[in-house]
């Protein structure tokens, strides 16, 4: 069975959707906010990802905070998940149901999160050391709501216990409909290259699409992590800092279609100024201009112009 029958046989009707073009934008807390992912989105992402929801706080959240909460993360935006973290079935449970009331069309169970304030709060990547426990959660939110649930994780936590194969083979049965895969252990955090040939043993264990995620920052690196993997997909995360438009260009060369150039010149100038105006209006002036400042370094840094 081809990936693409296995694709077409097993997934709902928005992953399949999204497949289509397999080049997806991963969660990054910080960076990709509504602007950042509506501006990806126009570049043809199949997929983008909001930042992680503390599903605990949004659950408890008063009911103003909750409408904000629904435009920001853009609840229902065509091609867009909403990212979920937390680590009592409850709270998960409650967020998945607000966000889907909300319009989400996709929801996503952050297990790949290193940072330690995550990981102490025994979320993100920690429930990879808990997997029984992280089934009771998947199974919560995949029981509260009706639209796809899908999964992002790591390896293992560290290289003594990776675990992703197992736990993807419970996911699916649980019901997730797809699968991210980040090529390092939790212990790793960003250190060292991702292991792309590592992700192949999820690829095996399961009949549900698996994303290939972790140090793909251009065409051939796509190509070689899917190589390597035998995953259906890549998700593109710090390599699209400053590059919005690489995921057209990972795209067509997946395709292995030549790739369209990146805005060069006015072009260049005219969308790192609607990018910026977007951010100030989004976010209000102070917190807009600070998010601005880092996206316009990335920009200059990709430009081959940073101080």
């Amino acid at each position: 069975m081809t990936n693409r029958t296995r694709i077409r046989q097993l997934s709902p009707p928005l992953i399949e959707t999204a497949l289509q073009t397999p080049v997806f934008l991963a969660p990054m807390a910080g960076i990709t906010d509504l602007p950042f992912r509506r501006l990806v989105a126009g570049f043809g992402a199949g997929l983008v990802v909001s930042e992680m929801v503390a599903s605990q706080e949004m659950a408890q959240a008063k009911p103003s905070v909750r409408a904000r909460a629904r435009v920001e993360l853009g609840m229902g935006e065509v091609g867009t998940a909403v990212q979920l973290a937390g680590r009592e079935a409850r709270w998960m449970a409650e967020a998945a149901r607000m966000a889907e009331d909300g319009g989400a069309r996709i929801i996503d169970i952050n297990m790949g999160c290193p940072a330690k304030k995550v990981t102490g709060g025994m979320s993100g990547s920690a429930l990879m050391r808990t997997p029984d426990h992280a089934l009771r959660l998947i199974e919560a939110v995949v029981g509260a709501v009706s639209v796809p649930v899908t999964l992002k994780t790591r390896l293992g936590w560290d290289h003594d216990s990776l675990n992703a194969p197992d736990i993807a083979r419970r996911a699916e049965s649980a019901g997730i409909r797809m699968i991210t895969i980040h090529g390092r252990t939790r212990c790793q955090f960003y250190k060292g290259s991702a292991d792309w040939a590592a992700i192949a043993a999820v690829r095996r264990a399961v009949d549900i699409p698996v994303i290939a995620n972790g140090d793909i920052v251009c065409g051939v690196t796509a190509r070689r992590a899917l190589a390597a993997s035998g995953g259906d997909g890549v998700m593109i995360g710090r390599g699209i800092q400053g590059r919005p438009w690489l995921i057209a260009r990972v795209a067509a060369e997946l395709r292995r279609a030549p790739p369209p150039a990146p805005p060069a010149g006015a072009a260049l100038a005219d969308l790192v100024c609607a990018h910026h105006e977007a951010m100030l209006d989004f976010h209000g002036r102070d917190v807009g201009l600070r998010a601005a400042r880092k996206h316009l370094g990335w920009y200059l840094e990709a430009a081959g112009a940073a101080p």
